[in-house]
């Protein structure tokens, strides 16, 4: 199965990616369905383990979409485990150094780029099995997260890492590693120089810049500004974003009607 993210960057389009906190094969299914470009399963923050993991990309197989996942940390026994249940791209917390950026690629990838152990159990099945090993390493995407002052400090360094495919910002954890409120849409002047830093140093590179946002109108205006991947919230939120407009919708209503 070719990367529709990859093929999507390529094009100079950005990508629209999903997020599932909810660990339901059938949310997945809906999600899957909405026009997302990819879908991550949230195995950090969100409520989702190995198997519910392997139960949503089951369920989004069906669809045109590439699924990817957010692994806990930066450990190349998940990292790996991940990959051989479907992932085509790893988005990996809190690298902060070129030597972590290296250990995660390695993670990612087969000999000899990288410590990858053979056994693709579930990704095999997305194409003909004899033939995965040799389009692996060019088909899953290594995505570090940028969210720290240590990130920063360090990011060219961590752009420079042979095999990323891109990087992905945390706006929550980079704001707050600023001494700023945790929160996803970011209007701070300083935070916004550091966006428009790396994004060039991506561009420089041939990578893409990608980050988390509260929904529509923040993703619109990080396109905007020339990120590549945006992810809308995650379907929880979403999901109760919905409700609460829906329900102030009908409480305008008088009463007794």
């Amino acid at each position: 199965m070719a990367n529709k993210v990859s093929q999507i960057v390529a094009s100079g389009k950005p990508v629209i990616n999903g997020w599932l906190a909810i660990p339901s094969g059938f949310s997945a299914e809906v999600m899957a369905q909405c026009g997302f470009d990819s879908v991550t399963v949230d195995m950090q923050h969100g409520v989702q383990d190995y198997l519910s993991m392997v139960a949503c990309f089951q369920a989004m197989q069906a669809h045109p979409i590439t699924p990817m996942v957010r692994v806990p940390w930066n450990e190349p026994g998940i990292i790996g485990k991940a990959l051989d249940g479907g992932a085509y791209g790893v988005i990996c917390p809190m690298i902060n150094t070129k030597k972590e950026a290296e250990a995660f690629v390695s993670a990612c990838k087969y000999p000899p780029m990288g410590t990858r152990s053979n056994g693709p159990i579930r990704a095999a099945m997305y194409g003909e099995a004899s033939s995965y090993q040799t389009t692996a390493n060019t088909e899953t995407l290594a995505i570090p997260m940028i969210e720290t002052k240590t990130a920063i400090k360090n990011l060219e360094a961590i752009l420079d890492v042979e095999g990323i495919a891109g990087v992905y910002i945390g706006p929550s954890d980079l704001g707050f590693s600023y001494g700023l409120t945790p929160k996803l849409d970011r209007d701070e002047p300083e935070m916004l120089k550091i966006y428009d830093k790396v994004i060039k140093e991506c561009e420089k590179r041939g990578i893409f810049a990608g980050i988390h946002t509260s929904g529509g109108a923040d993703a619109a205006r990080c396109i905007a500004r020339g990120f590549h991947l945006v992810t809308l919230a995650n379907d929880s939120s979403l999901m109760m974003m919905g409700a609460k407009a829906n329900i102030a919708e009908a409480r305008k209503a008088k009463k007794g009607k």
